[in-house]
């Protein structure tokens, strides 16, 4: 596989965006590795990076504070679109998220959105159910103390 451009589509709200200043600093059949910084800029925090797990549909996301200090690590639940001609990949977020604080405080969001999302049809059943069971398997690997599995990419570069 070799990605040249990364697309972040939405569903709430409606979009698909070009990553064009994400950074891919490493690739292969497993996952990918991107460097960024915010696309609006925010208080709490200015850049990151993140780790797409092909395989598993997560992407899980090292969030750095602007003096380069962890503030927490944030997890989506995605789907992946791999366009072969274009070189690109398109990750759809299925809308339920995780954030691991450093203490080890876990807080599962966006549920709402997701039963929102079911409700007005703008996923299917299909969706929902990798969602939920994508979901499953991060929680599960969170609670059985794991989840250095997930970090180990990102943790294991200077970025």
């Amino acid at each position: 596989m070799n990605i040249s451009k990364l697309y972040r589509r939405r569903i709430i709200p409606s979009e698909c965006l070009l990553l064009k200043d994400d950074e891919i600093l490493e690739q292969n059949d497993e996952f990918l590795i991107t460097r960024w910084n915010t696309l609006k800029p925010k208080p709490d925090f200015s850049h990151g990076c993140s780790c797409y797990f092909l395989r598993e549909g997560v992407k899980v996301s090292k969030i750095y504070r602007t003096d380069d200090s962890l503030l927490y690590w944030y997890c989506d639940i995605v789907d992946y679109a791999f366009d072969r001609d274009k070189t690109s990949l398109t990750v759809t977020d299925l809308l339920a998220d995780v954030i691991i604080h450093p203490d080890g405080y876990v807080e599962v969001l966006d549920l709402g959105e997701l039963a929102e999302a079911t409700e007005r049809d703008l996923l299917t059943e299909k969706q929902m159910t990798l969602c939920l069971r994508r979901l499953d398997h991060l929680l599960t690997m969170i609670y059985r103390d794991k989840f250095d599995r997930f970090q180990a990419p990102l943790n294991r570069r200077r970025l």
